[in-house]
């Protein structure tokens, strides 16, 4: 890509076609993390237009699709969606009533009044009917609180097979606040995976971001378990925890076999509407034909076909098992949200959205129109990732959403609040824009896409305020500032990382005393995707990318950076008057003095492992999302080490009273 000055034109793309590709919120130039203006090739704009169903391969079809664009514009009609804030008032233009959620009606003339309640509700004119969302302008303060950054599956206790479950996440949230005096819990995504082999182990590409994910469920808790005979109870085990890497195959197998002879003593009958109906028959055929829907018998693909239709009946039995276990996974979500809360905790259980869904999981094959299926959403080159990144995620289409009302959008919020006390929103960004990577293109070679964050946000908060429920947005990295601004201004906390903390135009990249962090964020010292506390010490993420040769510079390079910015955060830590004899615990009671309003922790960091969860740029090079904690459940909450790191985190933000 070409980098004109500042302000120049891009000489690449016609006046025509940038224009074009404005009106459909396609980026022809972008500023960089090096805040430096990059020019978008044509042929990269045409290319996602293309995903947008807009024809601009030539200047004739370029001229074709302006002229419509301009005539839709010049009609003033009313959009697709209307999206507006509790107390606005909107003008329509044409006479209308307002048909609300709780079935009365209302005639507003030709403008929205300023007293409509929030709640999703329908604008009906002469010739038609328009989604209306009223939506609360600010959330409530979060209270201030202390608590864990959780992946859930590295967790390990007497009960739970091979892997952490939601018995596990209950025990955690109620001994964490009674214990230790935690008041928050942000757990990974739990969102749903296909049912086949070889199980997805990343918790942010699931195939379903509406339902929940069985892997996590522990057997011995359902009713079934309790109303089993004891010839049937005998014949359920499970992997043994505690090893040196979790098994996803082995645990799913386990809990599945154990489940299907559990599922003749559920008492209770399984209740499908449309979306688990659709969500279940999705599990059902990929136990058959595997995990991918783009790799089906091209009959199976539509899930409207009548060859659809006679497998839900073939497979009856099996499409009612997997919404039995949908059913069991709310019921043991809501008691890790009832544990926490009854614990004490004020803000309670935080559950993490991911940024999209497998390409070819249950939500594209239920949903598709709602996604531009052939892209694949990512990042842009900067100094980190010099090829730009690409997360094989398929996007919204923007278009389609306003539409639809923005209930895709909507649904999925709903599906992750539905067993919630708050939500974290992976990569938060993505409501205003997204890095879109047309086919056949490297990550490099993408543009952005806009997105009406001023619905995306509005659609948040009702859905949020509807829970009671606090909403975090991950807004790391290179983001607009405008982002954190309106965010803020919507009372939504934003994102901050110690390690991140910096004086990034100073001399040395000094870190920022954490009394100078935002208060309206969740902080931490470090994050899923960044080296733990005592790896960061040691310097093992420097060891295990040299090891797997993702190094760009030499490995003395890389430890003698790595050495000044220990050197350097050491020197804040003296600074603030903290004792570091013990560096893990001196780091937490630095993150204590955060202004922030929210401080979180991981148990990996407080227990001493070196191993980070995730390493970005790897597969199977190393162990993503395998690794469990050293020690049970009972033996965490028994470690001195434990004590001492949350000691500092709890005095500066001791629960309420009661």
């Amino acid at each position: 890509m070409q980098s004109p000055a500042p302000g120049s034109p891009n000489p690449d793309v016609s006046p025509e076609l940038a224009e074009l590709a404005a009106a459909h919120g396609v980026a022809t130039r972008y500023e960089n993390s090096d805040q430096v203006e990059v020019a978008v090739d044509a042929d990269v704009v045409v290319a996602v237009l293309a995903q947008l169903d807009v024809d601009a391969s030539t200047p004739e079809a370029v001229r074709h699709a302006l002229a419509a664009v301009r005539e839709a514009r010049a009609s003033g009609g009313l959009p697709p969606a209307l999206i507006v804030r509790y107390g606005q008032e909107r003008e329509l233009g044409v006479p209308a009533t307002v048909e609300l959620e709780d079935g009365t009606t209302r005639e507003v003339g030709t403008k929205l009044p300023a007293g409509l309640p929030l709640g999703w509700h329908e604008v009906v004119t002469a010739d038609r009917r328009i989604p209306l969302a009223v939506v609360p302008d600010r959330l409530p303060a979060v209270p201030p609180a202390w608590g864990w950054m959780l992946q859930l599956y590295a967790l390990h206790s007497d009960e739970s097979w091979g892997m952490g479950d939601f018995g596990d996440l209950a025990v955690l949230a109620s001994r964490s606040a009674a214990e230790l005096g935690a008041g928050v819990l942000l757990v990974n995504p739990v969102q749903a995976v296909a049912p086949a082999h070889p199980v997805e182990r990343s918790p942010y590409s699931p195939s379903s971001r509406r339902f929940a994910n069985p892997l996590y469920l522990r057997v011995s808790d359902t009713e079934a378990f309790r109303l089993a005979d004891a010839e049937t109870r005998a014949k359920l085990h499970g992997p043994a925890a505690g090893g040196d890497l979790i098994d996803y195959d082995a645990v799913w197998t386990a809990k599945r076999d154990a489940l299907e002879l559990l599922r003749p003593f559920h008492p209770h009958p399984i209740v499908l509407d449309d979306d688990l109906r659709d969500f279940a028959t999705f599990c059902a055929l990929a136990e058959v034909h595997g995990s991918d829907w783009r790799t089906w018998p091209e009959r199976l693909r539509d899930p409207g076909s009548a060859e659809v239709a006679a497998a839900r009946t073939e497979l009856a039995e099996r499409i009612e098992f997997h919404g039995w276990l949908q059913q069991l996974c709310h019921e043991q979500l809501e008691e890790a949200r009832r544990s926490a809360r009854a614990a004490g905790m004020p803000v309670g259980v935080v559950h993490d959205l991911p940024v999209g869904v497998h390409p070819g999981g249950a939500d594209t094959w239920a949903a598709r129109e709602a996604f531009a299926p052939r892209v694949r959403v990512g990042a842009p080159p900067d100094a980190f990732n010099q090829q730009g990144q690409d997360w094989n995620l398929p996007p919204w289409r923007p278009d389609r959403l306003a539409e639809a009302g923005y209930r895709p959008f909507r649904d999925v919020v709903r599906g992750v609040l539905r067993h919630a006390d708050g939500i974290r929103v992976d990569h938060v960004a993505g409501m205003w824009r997204l890095w879109w990577i047309p086919p056949g293109e490297p990550a490099g070679r993408g543009t952005y896409v806009h997105y009406d964050a001023e619905a995306m946000l509005g659609v948040l908060a009702l859905e949020a305020h509807r829970a009671g429920a606090v909403v975090v947005g991950e807004d790391l990295g290179t983001v607009e500032d405008t982002v954190t601004e309106t965010m803020h201004e919507r009372g939504l906390l934003s994102s901050a990382v110690l390690w991140f903390q910096r004086d990034w135009d100073a001399t040395g990249q000094p870190f920022t005393r954490p009394a100078d962090w935002d208060p309206d964020a969740m902080a931490s010292i470090s994050t899923h995707d960044l080296p733990t506390v005592s790896g960061w010490l040691g310097a093992e993420h420097v060891r295990v990318r040299s090891e797997l040769g993702l190094l760009t510079r030499s490995v003395e390079e890389e430890y003698a950076e790595a050495a000044g910015e220990r050197r350097a955060l050491l020197e804040l830590v003296a600074r603030e008057g903290v004792p570091d004899d013990d560096p893990v615990a001196a780091l937490h009671t630095l993150l204590a003095s955060a202004a922030s309003r929210l401080v979180l922790t991981s148990p990996a960091d407080v227990i001493g492992e070196r191993r980070q969860p995730n390493l970005p740029g790897t597969v199977d090079e190393y162990p993503n999302w395998r690794i469990p904690l050293p020690v049970t459940v009972d033996g965490f909450f028994a470690d001195p080490r434990v004590r001492a790191a949350v000691a500092p985190l709890a005095a500066a933000r001791p629960l309420p009273r009661s």
